[in-house]
């Protein structure tokens, strides 16, 4: 497996490849990523996530028969990365972390089978998918402001090829506990058919970040926290929770606080 990551280094944006131990920029100097501030591991056109995806999810959260992958958009501005701070906006009760794998495009990919989808797959990241389930009921199925919110999409700490994505463990970790675990194994679709699903009607240009879905457990996290999702030959991607500003008020919906986001956000299940 060959892993690459972003960083900033003396203002310039420089990609670095890991050898052994030591991470290295083209002209070979080496550099300390404990202390190198991440970028995201691509520049997307676009992030495209799955709403539902591992059994374990569906169960806790009885949701209907899921029978196909649906999908939702996050904005690239919501883009974060390891080491990174995510706001919760004052006055909101229920960010939720969502632990996942990232695919990252390759290649335009357009009309291809799944058999097909690991030639257009650079690589393999690590997302935690945070969702601001105080708007839940006023985005419906969008996800646009749950999901969109700045500072919620938290993704890296690096790119990783020829990495086997099949029954491979996930773990979220809360101030060292471990609130979600689960494989691979425990997705209803692989990788590859999420790849080639999307691409029968839309075009995936390379570096576009598609996030897999999360397995139960999907909790609230508060500022102070310290939130670690471990992915099994990925790495692992840390955040950490601070309070941001309020909500703008006078105008648009307002985070709301019902069954339905309760059912969600505290994984007690799906209002039908």
């Amino acid at each position: 497996m060959t892993e690459t990551r972003r960083l900033l280094i003396d203002g310039v944006v420089t990609r670095v490849s890991r050898h052994g131990d030591r991470f290295v920029t083209a002209d070979g100097r080496a550099v300390d990523v404990a202390t190198a501030t991440h970028l995201p591991p691509c520049t997307p056109t676009k992030i495209i996530c799955v709403h539902l995806s591992y059994r374990s999810r569906i169960e806790q959260l009885g949701a209907y028969s899921v029978e196909t992958p649906t999908y939702f958009h996050k904005p690239v501005s919501c883009l974060n990365s390891h080491r990174g701070t995510v706001l919760r906006p004052r006055g909101t009760k229920y960010l939720n972390l969502e632990g996942e794998v990232g695919v990252v495009i390759g290649r335009t990919t357009r009309c291809i089978t799944p058999e097909r989808a690991p030639d257009h797959i650079a690589g393999y990241t690590i997302a935690n998918d945070y969702g601001l389930h105080d708007f839940r009921d006023t985005d419906a199925n969008s996800m646009l402001r749950v999901k969109g919110t700045d500072t919620l999409g938290v993704v890296g700490p690096g790119l990783v090829t020829d990495w086997d994505p099949r029954d491979k463990r996930l773990r979220t970790v809360v101030n060292g506990e471990i609130v979600q675990e689960d494989t691979t194994a425990g997705m209803l679709w692989d990788m590859n058919y999420l790849v080639a699903d999307l691409a029968r009607l839309i075009t995936l240009e390379p570096g576009d970040l598609i996030l897999t879905g999360t397995p139960a457990n999907s909790r609230p996290v508060q500022p102070g926290d310290t939130v670690t999702v471990e992915v099994e030959g990925l790495g692992e991607l840390t955040s950490r929770i601070a309070e941001g500003p309020p909500v703008m008020a006078g105008f648009g919906a307002m985070p709301t606080d019902s069954a339905t986001v309760r059912g969600v956000a505290l994984g007690t299940g799906l209002v039908k």
